[in-house]
């Protein structure tokens, strides 16, 4: 297909508008992740959105986008909804309290992950009275296009189907019962779970399945140790939050894939504004998101994290060196382009898959791969191939760093500032660790860049400008000193940030840049990325009290997963955009890290002491 082509409409048959429900906020929406591909879940017990085999490939459950396909597990009693993660670990613990109590479902995509298999483990718990619940299990293949076919169910109560191209296995539902409705075949299962135990529901997917179904005990004991040996519980970290910090830490690592791919987000086509154009698929490996969270991880000791950041784009970019794309599929290949599929997607969104970004040419992302690798030489963790991807990313700003790109914010082609300084960043961090005669000719080279970025790009009041025709400031501007293309001390690092506070944050809220004349809130949400932006810029210049509060504001711009997006809807308090976005929380995870913990004044000490 060519970009926007229209993919063959989902047909909704009679009766279907009553099987999809109307979606919830994205707030309280829940991430399983085991790296190849994630799922959300919703606060009726509902998984409606997942693809599979990985992260990339067509939706099993579409019903989030307006598709059939859905995997509900829901109190048959009234209930009010709640939840929490695992420390350090994507499983998720629904809770109801009904009107006779209680009820508890344990939920994790299972590890050690298979690129082809997705096992999807969810346990019903009863505390001290029966946990009463319907289950529906309602697949689709591509986006709704293919039901459930060739069902049958063997002598042990395991259901067996297809779905598409996709082979599918459910243990625990043997006295489920086939529902002819929607134009397809669904399961749906009363279940009652006895006081003090409990009931395993396990749903395997894939193109080959193997021959044996996992032992539900032995599934969920080897996906917590897992979780617990990959992600540190929050008593290990430390900083301003650890416990949000060994979340994002959990969030990343549920997003990269074994490949060492990170992906930017689960999701495709979630409006950033009711309405607008911009909705987009991140279910790909941007090259900038993963530097951000390869940085976060060796800020915060999570060497697997930054090894595979620094193993799968050191790769892209000797393979491709000054032809470096800005996104890459999962697998290293190219982002197809975009088309439509012909859902109704997200309500006020769109329903894109594919992304146009992967064209670009985005000039910053060779010096976020500088900072990256040299963050790694840091910690001991470059080797032979790491040190070439260091070469070649030098090279690539030799040769195109005076050219114009697409920026941090993927605009029309300009000399964004933002885009050399970064690169004057990375030049001098790697020149930093290399030392010798290749550390002087990489700061000569960061030299001139800046240079000739300070005689086209400082404003008349002292601080950076956007570009040399553009003088208005920009929340990517003030990583140039947290970066270290500049000085803390260096007097545009502190015009640049007084000017962002002054022009772009409101009531501890941070935006990227005006795009209109109209207030700020008005055309675009608070970018939360920018929030912990300037929490770091910040500290770096001696307020703490201002980098706590940016930080705060930002980490509380969630529901109860913890989950954020990449906009904020300040007047309506509502995550706008693709769930999660992970270089959202790479930078939380980086100024969690970095920030200092608040300490308890006098005042709580002698409450404390009452």
């Amino acid at each position: 297909m060519t970009t926007q082509e229209q993919a063959p409409p989902v047909c909704a048959p009679d009766g279907a508008a009553a099987t999809l429900d109307s979606p919830q906020v994205l707030r309280e929406y829940a991430l399983l992740a085991d790296g190849e591909r994630g799922a959300l879940l919703g606060p009726r017990g509902d998984v409606v959105w997942m693809c599979a085999p990985r992260w990339d490939s067509p939706a099993v459950f579409g019903r989030l986008l307006g598709a059939p396909g859905h995997y509900d597990l829901t109190p048959t009693e009234r209930y009010v909804w709640g939840g929490h993660y695992e420390d350090g670990s994507l499983i998720w613990r629904s809770r109801w309290m009904t009107d006779g109590g209680p009820v508890e479902s344990r939920e994790a995509l299972a590890l050690p992950a298979d690129t082809t298999r997705l096992v999807l483990l969810r346990r019903v718990l009863a505390d001290d009275v029966p946990a009463s619940v319907h289950v529906v299990l309602d697949p689709r293949g591509e986006y709704g296009r293919h039901p459930l076919t060739d069902l049958r169910r063997d002598d042990d109560g395991c259901w067996t189907g297809r779905v598409g191209d996709l082979r599918l296995r459910w243990r625990g539902a043997g006295d489920a019962v086939p529902v002819t409705a929607g134009g397809g075949t669904r399961l749906e299962l009363d279940l009652v779970v006895p006081p003090g135990r409990h009931h395993d529901l396990v749903l395997e997917v894939g193109p080959q399945l193997p021959d044996l179904a996992p032992d539900s005990d032995l599934a969920w004991r080897e996906t917590e140790t897992r979780w617990h040996a990959s992600v540190p519980a929050s008593s290990r970290l430390i900083g301003a939050a650890p416990r949000d910090a060994a979340h994002a830490a959990a969030v990343l690592r549920g997003m990269t894939t074994g490949s060492g791919a990170m992906v930017a987000a689960a999701t495709t086509s979630l409006p950033e504004r009711p309405g607008g154009q911009a909705n987009f698929d991140y279910r790909y490996t941007w090259v900038r998101d993963q530097c951000y969270a390869g940085r976060a991880a060796a800020v915060a000791g999570l060497d697997d994290l930054l090894d595979d950041a620094v193993c799968f784009l050191g790769a892209r970019l000797l393979d491709d060196g000054p032809r470096l794309a800005p996104a890459y599929a999962v697998d290293g290949g190219p982002v197809p382009d975009e088309v439509h599929l012909g859902v109704r997607g997200y309500p006020g969104g769109g329903d894109r898959v594919g992304n146009r970004g992967g064209h670009q040419f985005q000039l910053d992302a060779f010096g976020e791969l500088l900072l990256l690798l040299a963050s790694a030489a840091e910690r001991d963790r470059l080797d032979a191939e790491g040190w070439r991807a260091v070469e070649t990313a030098v090279a690539a700003i030799e040769q195109r760093w005076t050219e114009p790109d697409a920026g941090v914010w993927e605009l029309e082609d300009r000399e964004w500032t933002h885009s050399r300084l970064v690169c004057v960043a990375g030049l001098r961090a790697v020149a930093a660790v290399v030392g010798g005669g290749e550390a002087g000719r990489w700061s000569a080279l960061a030299d001139a860049i800046l240079a000739r970025t300070a005689r086209t790009s400082t404003h008349p009041s002292g601080r950076w400008q956007r570009a040399a025709d553009d003088p208005r400031p920009d929340g990517a501007l003030l990583l140039a000193a947290v970066r270290g293309a500049t000085p803390a001390n260096d007097p545009r690092s502190g015009a640049t940030l007084a000017a962002y506070l002054r022009e772009l944050t409101s009531e501890g809220y941070a935006y990227r840049f005006r795009v209109d004349d109209r207030p700020l809130g008005d055309a675009e949400g608070a970018f939360l990325l920018c929030n912990f932006i300037t929490a770091l810029a910040c500290q770096q210049q001696g307020d703490a009290l201002c980098a706590r509060h940016f930080f705060e504001r930002g980490r509380s711009a969630c529901g109860p997963p913890g989950l954020l997006t990449e906009e904020f809807d300040v007047t309506q308090r509502q995550l706008r955009g693709n769930l999660p976005q992970a270089f959202v929380h790479a930078l939380l995870l980086e100024a969690a890290t970095v920030l200092t913990p608040l300490e308890a004044g006098p005042t709580i000490d002698r409450m404390e002491e009452r």
